[in-house]
């Protein structure tokens, strides 16, 4: 038994200097530590590359070098689509040296979303790789507000090559003195109706999460390898490769492959690497290798877990095996790691942990009062966190939507014990979370309805035993049209064709009609129900 020990962290007060810069920071330790690893990419063929801190920040000055001499500026908003590796690295620390506004994008964005993100922000540049310059391409009339358009690895008519801009560039720029207030991060993020939303983080943000996520979370260390498998483009990807790395000196490791669980666990032998961040889902799949005794992580002391929570099987097999406690946390685009199981705290399978020492979290009601021990109701933050997000990119009313008084309300709901653990209890809206992607059911419902068989249809979360919940779409067919095997295939493509591939519905239903209020509005909730009484 694991005897229960308080939290290694007490609450703690944060303040956030004037002024502030991430890349600046980065860049200061490089000249202390000018040999250290910053990054080791390895790539699936076997090979690795390491760029210590003194070449990350030459690099990252030749990219800010010649962004500045395309005319981007301070202020500018550039849309980022790379995948893994050392460009992703490259670009945003040169962005936030140049004071522009960093607004991360999936590579797997298709023409449709890519059209909303530069449209909604008014997006000067794109900085892309090979495999979206058709998608940005097919949507350059519909954007006015784009002037550049630059290529990684690839050569294409109409895009300037960002390795030929950096032959001349030179290897030092000046960070730009940005306010800790000022617009740094645009990401954005799927909500239940609408286009997505777009997150508004400043200067001072990574601050506030380096004092606890990257500390007493990720418990990252000056040396420490720490491998955090998420993709740019999400906001995890800016918690935990990005800015917990490089803001406590460690190496990041990057892979450029594909996943798969014995690759993965081949990687965490090979590599001496000390700290692991993962989705549930990646971790399911490893926990699920019948002869993993057979690995050697030797490194691994510290490994976490966020997006959903984790199983206690997984939790129980890779504390027998590996002899590590794979900790849960919890948080979103729009704020920091609120809840957690940090250092020193007895996990309980099931729970998101206690919350983080920067933040007050309470359950609240539909009036914005605490509830009392264990009774379910809205997981809240006060409204004056300092990791707190500035509101959503001009829209007024979906930010005002979003608190309760003195609350932020997460749109999750949960309880806590007596020992103050919160216990996730589902979403308080249609949000769907599967294999730690975000995806909102519209996004899904537009591009189903833009096939000529389908009449109307609803996207809810379906549960799933590796990814948590799949997309499952409810379909009502026009007339003509017979539901079918070889439909389910179209559809399932179709959607894949309009948006990003990781929001198809990996499980389609044809119905006669759906659940719908006297109004007309379609009650997701009904299908939720449906589905989860399936499982039961």
């Amino acid at each position: 038994m694991f005897k229960e020990e308080k939290p290694a962290v007490e609450q703690v007060a944060l303040k956030i200097p004037d002024y502030y810069n991430f890349a600046a920071q980065v860049d200061e330790y490089a000249q202390a530590h000018p040999d250290k690893a910053a990054l080791i990419v390895a790539s699936e063929e076997d090979s690795s590359i390491t760029l210590t801190y003194a070449e990350l920040a030459a690099y990252s000055s030749r990219i800010a070098h010649a962004l500045h001499s395309l005319g981007i500026e301070r202020g500018d908003k550039v849309l980022v689509l790379v995948p893994r590796g050392q460009e992703a690295y490259g670009i945003y620390l040169a962005l936030l040296k140049l004071g522009a506004v960093v607004m991360p994008g999936s590579e797997m964005l298709r023409s449709k979303d890519i059209e909303y993100r530069v449209n909604h922000a008014g997006a000067k540049a794109v900085i892309g790789f090979s495999g979206v310059i058709g998608e940005v391409d097919a949507i350059r009339s519909t954007c006015p507000t784009l002037r550049q358009f630059i290529a990684c690895a690839a050569e294409a008519e109409g895009w300037l090559s960002l390795e030929g801009l950096l032959e001349h560039a030179d290897d030092t720029f000046p960070n730009a003195n940005t306010r800790s207030d000022e617009l740094a991060f645009l990401s954005y993020t799927s909500g239940t109706t609408g286009g997505p939303k777009g997150v508004m983080h400043v200067h001072g943000w990574p601050l506030a999460h380096l004092a606890v996520a990257a500390t007493h979370w990720l418990d990252v260390q000056e040396d420490d390898l720490v491998w955090a498998t998420a993709g740019p483009g999400w906001a995890k990807w800016v918690w935990s490769p990005f800015v917990s790395v490089l803001g406590r000196g460690a190496a990041a490791f990057v892979y450029r492959g594909r996943f798969s669980p014995e690759t993965y666990l081949k990687l965490l032998e090979q590599y001496p690497i000390s700290v692991l961040c993962a989705t549930p889902t990646e971790y399911r799949l490893m926990a699920k290798v019948s002869d993993l005794e057979r690995f050697r992580l030797k490194a691994l002391r510290s490994a976490c877990s966020a997006g959903e929570p984790l199983n206690r099987e997984v939790i129980d097999r890779f504390r027998r095996v590996f002899g590590v406690t794979v900790r849960d946390g919890y948080g979103q685009t729009e704020n920091t790691l609120l809840v957690g199981t940090f250092v020193g705290m007895e996990p309980r399978p099931g729970s998101m942990g206690r919350p983080s020492p920067v933040v007050k979290v309470a359950i609240i009601d539909e009036a914005g009062n605490p509830l009392p021990t264990g009774e379910v109701g809205d997981i809240a933050i006060d409204r004056n966190m300092v990791a707190l997000f500035k509101g959503y990119w001009n829209d007024p009313e979906r930010t005002a939507r979003a608190f309760r008084g003195d609350w932020y309300v997460t749109g999750d709901q949960g309880r806590m014990d007596e020992d103050g653990y919160i216990w996730f209890e589902g979403r308080a809206d249609d949000i769907i979370i599967s294999g730690g992607y975000t995806i909102g059911p519209f996004e899904v419902e537009d591009a189903l309805v833009k096939h000529p068989a389908v009449a109307e249809c609803a996207a809810v979360a379906s549960p799933d035993p590796e990814r948590g919940h799949v997309v499952k779409a409810f379909v009502v067919l026009k007339k003509g049209h017979t539901g079918s095997e070889e439909l389910v295939r179209e559809l399932q493509d179709h959607v894949k064709q309009l948006t990003a591939p990781y929001k198809y519905p990996r499980k389609v239903e044809f119905v006669a009609d759906l659940p719908k209020t006297t109004s007309g509005k379609i009650r997701r909730v009904v299908l939720r129900q449906w589905e989860n009484e399936q499982k039961a």
